[in-house]
């Protein structure tokens, strides 16, 4: 669904209107297009310490190696494309000013939809309450500032665990996803690097070139984007949805010149057909997107046990099973990726929802729970919590209450289906193949919930 009023308040009469009487001024946000540059402008990277650190100059030297015009210390009144703080260092909270301030003058010249990028540490594994309070510091520094900037610009963070450094390829990959417009609408987050696993594509634009990916609930909507997405990005589709969506499937089977798997995944042998299908018709089973999910909201006053268990059993359970097929598969490919779709629901609650909520909370502590066990195979499961997304579902929600539920973010707009795919396709490449067990918001930093 079009959000008319972000494109009447983005240009010409509507822009001046909007600015006397005070109203939100959402930005046309930067998404990715094939062939345009990683960021709109030259990136500023600045470490901790005096300025700089072993880790920021190595990283410099990466992005460097990637063709971007790379800043040690900025210029006057020269627009930034991105600003990249690397604070990988930082032992104590009063570390944390010289970089920051240093900075800080630097955020007025940001181009617009321009991207800050902090790179830390874990406070988890932290051997101090000093460094802990350093490093969990940032978290907070982070999300402030992410609220801060304007004309579509984000600020994101990512996290390094014990076994993973500033030029680690998950870490590049991470860095690179939240530079480039795929990250459009996921602001204010962090994505931890737990180890060196991973490896950087040869082509950025084709990430997935040579896997195979399912993809279910992909009839329509997120489904159908995150199929399209991954298609673009060189994977070859198998798309599952129930019989009665069959039509749909089949124009978006069509569409990315993949295979339609019409099949209910409540049932038992849903994880074996997923993949003698895969196995049989492309050879092999790489990625596994669990999508499908539905909705039967209720009060939990009048809440009754046909939609309580129907949502149960479609958004986790389900997944819970297939998951199990998946793990006892001798087909699988030896590194899988599983990524699934969880909802900032599961993490805030919301109202009319027990029911859904339950079974998205259900999808992140079975993704927490998983990681440990795909650890020791190099696999990686991850999930996308998407905030409020322009949707048919989210287009029948009263005008009233759909306003204010666009606007209740810092980006001030809905995301798109292809903003909740392009953050999947990234934690389905091997370029985050060091990522794994997180849950990543993708709702322009929604002002509910962490």
């Amino acid at each position: 669904m079009t959000d008319k009023y972000t494109q009447f308040v983005s240009h010409g009469i509507g822009k001046d209107l909007a600015k006397k009487l005070g109203l939100p001024q959402p930005a046309v946000l930067r998404r990715y297009k094939e062939g345009e540059p990683l960021v709109p402008g030259p990136v500023l990277v600045l470490g901790s310490g005096n300025g700089r650190t072993a880790g920021s100059d190595d990283l410099a030297a990466a992005l460097a190696g990637w063709g971007l015009d790379v800043r040690r210390s900025a210029l006057p009144k020269e627009k930034l494309g991105a600003i990249v703080l690397v604070l990988d260092a930082v032992e104590h909270p009063e570390e944390l000013a010289g970089p920051v301030l240093t900075a800080a003058p630097s955020l007025r010249d940001l181009a617009p939809g321009a991207r800050v990028v902090t790179i830390s540490r874990t406070s988890a594994s932290a051997a101090t309450p000093a460094v802990a309070a350093g490093r969990q510091g940032v978290d907070g520094l982070l999300r402030s500032l992410a609220k801060e900037l304007r004309a579509g610009a984000t600020a994101n963070g990512i996290l390094l665990g014990d076994g993973a450094g500033t030029t680690s390829p998950s870490t590049l990959g991470a860095l690179r996803f939240f530079l480039s417009g795929r990250s459009a609408f996921v602001d204010g987050q962090f994505l931890t690097v737990t180890s060196g696993a991973g490896q950087l594509s040869a082509d950025p634009d084709k990430p997935l070139a040579g896997k195979v990916a399912v993809v279910t609930g992909a009839a329509r909507g997120i489904g159908a984007a995150i199929a399209r997405t991954l298609h673009r990005d060189g994977a070859r589709l198998v798309v599952v949805d129930i019989p009665a969506a069959g039509d749909h499937l089949a124009a978006v089977a069509n569409e990315v010149h993949g295979t339609a798997l019409q099949l209910d995944i409540t049932a038992g042998d849903a994880g074996r057909r997923i993949i003698d299908h895969a196995v049989e018709r492309h050879g092999a089973l790489d990625i596994v997107i669990h999508n499908a999910g539905i909705t039967r909201d209720k009060l939990l006053a009048n809440m009754d046990e046909g939609r309580w268990n129907s949502v149960i059993g479609v958004n986790i359970a389900s997944q819970l099973r297939i998951n199990e097929a998946l793990l006892g598969a001798d087909q699988l490919h030896k590194t899988p990726r599983i990524v699934s779709v969880a909802s900032t629901s599961g993490i805030a609650g919301n109202r009319g929802q027990t029911n859904y909520a339950a079974s998205k909370g259900g999808v992140i502590g079975m993704v927490r729970a998983t990681a440990p066990l795909l650890a020791e195979r190099g696999s990686s499961i991850n999930a996308v919590a998407p905030g409020f997304i322009e949707t048919d579902m989210t287009a029948r929600i009263p005008f009233a209450t759909r306003e204010v539920a666009r606007r209740l973010n810092s980006l001030q707009q809905g995301g798109l289906p292809g903003d909740v795919a392009e953050a999947i396709a990234f934690l389905a490449s091997d370029e985050a193949g060091g990522i794994t067990g997180e849950v990543l918001r993708v709702c322009g930093q929604n002002l509910v919930g962490a």
